[in-house]
């Protein structure tokens, strides 16, 4: 049963998801790690919709499938606050700031360059590296309490930090499955009812057969250069689907169907992914630019957009049912410990690299993350307020690589 502060988290509407999120998508700079750290600081410390333990939940569901983790993540976000309406809202807040740029953009609109320019956008690199080194504080008090949760935590971070690998996330979410009914047996507490309210079982079982059905289509387009609307999704779907680990792994394969094809030139590609990194939201809306160059027109930017983020969203929304059901029991919440446990040691490797190792050029830089860290720390300061300070403090130090 709800109680009174758990239903107040689930009395929301679709509109006010659908502007906390454009919020975050006009303002959440520093790609799918640093996009999680926001969502920390809005929705589990600012606006409470959901509790740490609740969240870490989320972020390990999303982190299992394949997909852009933080946008399956704001999605079930919005989904507990508001429902399915309000995941659909979530979900288009975050992701159309960004993606309208990127369809400018591809209609050979220019981006702003210059000193001034690349100087503030350096100083969006220093406020990623605040957000996230909130979250992860946050996230450590409450799931690695103890020593062997700790430990956990220390493996994960170790087998990103020594992997080159892609899929080394991967290996250290199911190393803390794996860790967690043997260290997190007695310290596993019954879980909170802070997933979203799924859908049944029939239902989630139809989405991930629809998923499946959708792949295999596409999977048959392979080879196949076709600038139509149809044959961008299938492609953009296609890549969308076989992705572990955000947007930064989907362009490899993004580039391999597109340029060698000539879908796409080389020079348009790369300029697209230099103009994606500059923006805020999810990195996926790099789609919406190379469907308006490939197919030339709206339409096509719009079925690449939906082709490279549907099969995540299809997964997560049909997968969700199923692991509602497995968390219920003493097994499934130890391993939900060592993976919550798992993932503030992969968010803490994250902060050194990348965020730490591109964002930090000077002793200015460190000077600027710590007064930002201490804003949000000691008096609470709201993120936005957090972006125009180092943005401006990086102008005035002129410390950009």
């Amino acid at each position: 049963m709800m109680g009174a502060d758990d239903s107040n988290r689930r009395s929301g509407t679709p509109g006010e998801v659908f502007t906390a999120f454009l919020r975050l998508g006009l303002t959440c700079f520093g790609g799918p790690i640093a996009h999680l750290g926001y969502f920390s600081s809005e929705f589990v410390l600012r606006r409470q919709w959901i509790d740490e333990a609740g969240y870490a939940e989320l972020v390990a569901l999303c982190q299992f499938l394949p997909g852009p983790a933080s946008s399956q993540t704001g999605f079930l976000l919005g989904w507990r606050r508001a429902g399915a309406f309000g995941a659909l809202a979530a979900w288009t807040g975050f992701t159309l700031p960004s993606a309208l740029v990127m369809l400018a953009l591809g209609f050979g609109v220019t981006h702003l360059d210059g000193p001034i320019a690349i100087h503030a956008i350096h100083g969006l690199k220093l406020v990623a590296i605040v957000v996230v080194a909130h979250a992860i504080w946050g996230m450590a008090r409450t799931l690695t309490p103890d020593a062997r949760r700790r430990a956990i935590a220390l493996a994960a971070l170790l087998i990103v930090a020594l992997s080159g690998s892609s899929f080394a996330q991967l290996a250290a979410i199911a190393l803390g499955a794996v860790l967690g009914p043997v260290l997190c047996r007695n310290s596993a507490v019954p879980p909170a009812d802070s997933l979203p309210p799924p859908l049944n079982r029939q239902a989630g079982t139809v989405l991930l057969a629809l998923f499946a059905i959708l792949l295999i289509g596409a999977i048959a387009f392979a080879g196949i250069a076709d600038r139509s609307p149809p044959g961008l999704f299938a492609l953009f779907y296609r890549c969308g689907a076989l992705v572990f680990g955000g947007g930064h792994v989907v362009l490899p394969l993004l580039r391999t169907e597109l340029v060698p094809n000539g879908l796409v030139s080389e020079g348009d590609f790369l300029a697209g992914y230099g103009a994606a990194q500059a923006l805020p939201g999810p990195l996926f809306t790099l789609a919406a630019y190379l469907g308006a160059v490939a197919g030339g027109s709206a339409l096509a930017a719009g079925a690449a957009l939906l082709g490279i983020f549907a099969p995540g969203l299809l997964l997560v929304s049909g997968a969700l049912p199923f692991w509602a059901t497995l968390r219920t029991s003493l097994l499934s919440r130890s391993i939900v410990a060592g993976v919550n446990a798992a993932v503030v040691g992969i968010l803490a490797w994250a902060l050194y690299d990348p965020l730490w190792t591109t964002g930090i050029a000077s002793v200015g830089d460190v000077a600027l993350v710590a007064i930002g860290l201490t804003l949000l720390l000691r008096w609470r300061a709201p993120p936005i307020l957090i972006v125009v300070l180092l943005a401006v403090g990086s102008i005035l130090l002129g410390t950009a690589p």
